[in-house]
């Protein structure tokens, strides 16, 4: 709201005085209203709770540990990992994925990778319990998060049979948060981006997964895609 000190100012210099909108001031000669705040529909909302990947993993639920090799670092699975419940353990992986703390970010997602490598045939009843954690990922609308997610689900639908088309349903879950992310894209003019080169733009990784979806989805994909985004053009028939 503006002062009395600002109004005094604004009357010497004849200035128009900014109200709020809406208000009987509003009406007043000599007045500007005043901008709108800005929704900030972007900006990175963490949790302010622990995820359940977190407690279990404090809690020795899972079989792994770190191991080391010569360059890099790796999980060393205490069992097999074709033998493992999927549907108790992926989507409790799954859920590590808001995780931005080490080791937690780092075993969530190596163990992903490794579940959907090793036995890829093993991940497709579980989809339905993978949305909500994909889901809260994406809310979470960390750059990072964000695009560990979406590489993660183009892995699992080109990896797996039939999830592409499993995931149809759920597109209303999931594709809101990618029409709201697609157009982050980095004007650098003359400049080179370098997340491009890493594949982590944003705009870039949304219009890739929306792709992937696409083609391993089906007769039904594109018009639930279309529905949910309708700046989408489709790769199939351009």
């Amino acid at each position: 709201m503006p002062t009395s000190s600002t109004h005094w100012m604004c009357e010497q210099l004849h200035l128009p005085r900014v109200v709020p909108a809406f208000s009987t001031q509003a009406l007043q000669p000599n007045v500007r209203i005043q901008d709108p705040p800005r929704a900030h529909c972007v900006r990175p909302r963490p949790l302010h709770k622990p995820t359940l990947f977190r407690k279990y993993y404090e809690r020795g639920d899972f079989p792994i540990a770190l191991q080391f090799d010569a360059s890099s670092k790796s999980i060393a699975w205490k069992d097999p990992v074709p033998q493992l419940d999927y549907h108790h353990f992926l989507p409790m992986f799954f859920d590590g994925l808001c995780e931005t703390e080490h080791p937690y970010k780092f075993f969530a997602r190596r163990g992903i990778h490794d579940m959907i490598k090793q036995a890829p045939h093993k991940v497709l009843p579980v989809v339905p319990q993978l949305i909500i954690p994909i889901k809260n990922a994406l809310n979470t609308r960390i750059p990072d998060v964000v695009c560990c997610t979406m590489k993660i689900i183009q892995k699992m639908v080109k990896s797996c049979d039939m999830v592409g088309e499993a995931l149809v349903p759920y597109y209303r879950q999931i594709l809101p948060m990618f029409n709201l992310l697609k157009p982050m894209n980095v004007n650098t003019g003359d400049g080179i981006d370098y997340a491009q080169q890493r594949d982590e733009n944003i705009g870039d990784l949304v219009q890739q997964t929306l792709e992937i979806l696409e083609r391993h989805g089906g007769e039904d994909a594109f018009i639930n895609i279309k529905y949910m985004i309708p700046t989408y053009e489709s790769c199939m028939l351009n």
